[in-house]
Order: structure tokens, then sequence, then C-alpha cells
């Protein structure tokens, strides 16, 4: 068996394609609650506004990108990794690259998403304040988080 190296760089044009179908992957899995008229809808937002305009760092396996966090200012707007990636301390290895980078991150996670805000939980996240509904008013739960180096 062989030792599968994790790099994490700067987002690059020609990554577009492949992070945005991760996104849209994961969050089939993590957001099916929203639907896939509203994930399809939102896919075109990461591909033309987020992924090219955040902060946006990649995960590679053997140079292949497997992940993203996409930063604004210390705000995790984004952290996906691909469902056949995870497990593999992708995820964890893209937040101590935040905390390095910023010091303190924050994000907002649906609480609904179990998995999610347990990961973030077991990365010392903690819970800052509670909504009933998310960002654009629908009645989805959300949860703000932080956590400082």
């Amino acid at each position: 068996m062989t030792k599968t190296e994790l790099e994490i760089r700067p987002y690059q044009a020609e990554d577009n394609a492949v992070l945005t179908a991760v996104w849209l992957d994961a969050s089939r899995i993590a957001h099916d609650f929203l639907g896939a008229a509203k994930l399809t809808e939102q896919s075109k937002l990461v591909s033309d506004i987020y992924l090219p305009q955040a902060e946006t760092w990649v995960a590679c396996l053997d140079g292949k990108p497997v992940g993203f966090l996409g930063l604004m200012d210390n705000y995790i707007g984004g952290l996906f990794v691909s469902p056949d990636a995870q497990g593999r301390g992708i995820g964890q290895a893209m937040i101590a690259h935040g905390l390095k980078l910023k010091g303190t991150l924050t994000l907002d996670v649906y609480a609904k998403n179990l998995r999610t805000v347990a990961f973030y939980e077991k990365q010392g996240f903690v819970e800052t304040d509670r909504r009933p509904t998310d960002k654009e008013g629908l009645p989805f739960e959300e949860i703000s988080m932080s956590l400082s180096s």
C-alpha cells in the first residue's frame, strides 16, 4: 500500500470544474434537506462567485483536487471534501491550514448537518450563536461557531 501525499495549494482557475463537482457531491449528502433544485442553483454561485472570489485553498491527494477551503478574511465560507476522500484527515488539515493563516476562524453551519457540526466540534470550534433561519431567510436553523489558535 502506498502513502497518499496531501498538498494544500492556492486555487487556480482550472480547478473550478472539479471543485464545483466536489461541492455538489458533498452537498448532496450534507445538505440533502435543501433539495436538488436549490443545490443546482447554489452550485452555479459556487462556480461563478465563491471559488474565484474567495481566498480558496485546494486540498490535493497525489496532485488531484479532492477538496477546498474558501476563506473570506477569517470566515470559512466553505469547507468541502469529496465523499470518496472523506475520513482521511483532509478537512482537519484544511482547518489547521486556515488557523495557521488567520489565527481565528469563524463559520456558519446548518444545524441539520449533524455530521459536520460534530466534525467542527471535534476540531475545537464552539457555538457562538444560533438562528432559526439561514441567510436567505429559509427555515433551516444555522449555528455560528468559532475557533482560535
